[in-house]
């Protein structure tokens, strides 16, 4: 696992995007895992910038979205699909029917849950899974309890994901208590993991992922089983890291060693 600690949100969305980029770059047909939340839009904002510049094309990329609210359709203003259009779809060269994004509204949940999975491997697993991070710790929407090896699936929401989710809902509009994820055990199949986490709110669950045990309590902890793990965070989020200054030096080594090695 690698902790990558920044200034602030605007160095940590620069930061992963870069990381977009680079395999972009190396591999056009890139399978991409997304997310949702105001983290993630800094970044797409990169890639949209970077896409309409003639620097970056997505015409052979494709992409999958790591969870959908069960219950909104793909055209509701609160669904995932919604927003990554609006945040992403519309504004760069991607194919629209090369981006998945779980069905909200399926007949039958479960055999879209199935049906998921075996798109992800049809297209030969992810890439480069992007992450965000709950206050309580759940990645997609694994909140607390979720198995470390579970698969896409129906998921409850904790009541304290429903209450940070709430500001985006009208007062009397229907919330959803319920989802579709991908599973921890989906998400760790995916070849590299980028998380970007940002603020004070998000530091407690930064140190439970880094520093604290493997545990279902924190949903994210399973990134340490990952081989290629990339957390990158700003000084709030990285506040309760014991080890915070010996991240810093990792990282500061690690940026001296790519750089001969770019000379050589």
């Amino acid at each position: 696992m690698q902790i990558v600690i920044l200034n602030n949100p605007a160095d940590v969305a620069a930061y992963g995007a870069e990381i977009f980029k680079q395999q972009i770059r190396r591999k056009p047909k890139s399978v991409l895992g997304l997310a949702t939340g105001s983290t993630p839009v800094a970044l797409y904002n990169h890639l949209i910038d970077a896409n309409q510049s003639g620097e970056l094309s997505f015409k052979a990329a494709a992409t999958f979205n790591l969870d959908e609210y069960l219950g909104l359709a793909g055209a509701h203003p609160q669904s995932y699909r919604y927003f990554m259009d609006t945040a992403l779809f519309n504004h760069i060269d991607i194919d629209k029917s090369q981006t998945a994004v779980p069905q909200g509204n399926a007949q039958n949940p479960l055999q879209a849950c199935r049906d998921y999975e075996a798109q992800i491997k049809a297209k030969g697993g992810i890439d480069l899974q992007l992450l965000g991070i709950g206050r309580n710790g759940h990645i997609g929407f694994n909140e607390p309890s979720s198995g470390l090896q579970s698969r896409t699936r129906v998921k409850a929401l904790t009541p304290a994901t429903i209450a940070d989710n709430a500001r985006f809902f009208a007062d009397g509009e229907y919330q959803p208590r319920l989802s579709i994820t991908m599973g921890i055990g989906t998400i760790l199949e995916a070849k590299k993991i980028l998380l970007l986490a940002t603020g004070a709110s998000k530091a407690e669950a930064i140190q439970a992922t880094v520093e604290g045990p493997l545990s279902a309590a924190c949903p994210a902890s399973a990134l340490q089983m990952h081989q290629d793990a990339v957390i990158v965070v700003d000084e709030a989020a990285a506040a309760t890291l014991a080890n915070k200054e010996f991240y810093k030096h990792v990282e500061a080594e690690n940026q001296k060693l790519l750089a001969q090695f770019s000379l050589e």
